[in-house]
């Protein structure tokens, strides 16, 4: 696995339960190869606040979104995060890099970073 994977994993809910749903792996590469847990960020197919700068809309049917493995014009929630273990990941498609560069700028507005 490697940073802009695009992977099923299960999401927890702030009730305790979980459901599995896409992600976005955004850990550094070289983190990932060495812990056995890596930084996610939620997508949703819920386009209803994608207008926020912490929110990216992936379109699968666009070139920048063809790669994604999502079914659906969808969001990337950078202002949703958590970590999963490893083993619990499977992958489905990945961003490119340009798509990852504007991946950053959601995950510096939504982590408050200059």
């Amino acid at each position: 696995m490697k940073r802009g994977d695009v992977v099923l994993v299960r999401i927890p809910f702030v009730d305790g339960g979980s459901k599995r749903r896409p992600a976005l792996i955004v850990q550094d590469d070289r983190n990932n190869r060495r812990l056995m847990t890596t930084i996610v960020a939620a997508i949703t197919s819920n386009l209803r606040n994608v207008s926020q700068p912490t929110q990216l809309r992936i379109d699968p049917s666009t070139p920048e979104g063809q790669d994604s493995g999502l079914l659906l014009p969808s969001a990337v929630k950078c202002e949703n995060l958590f970590t999963v273990s490893g083993d619990a990941i499977q992958i489905i498609g990945f961003l490119p890099a340009m798509t990852m560069t504007a991946v950053d700028a959601c995950l510096k507005e939504a982590l408050g970073l200059p």
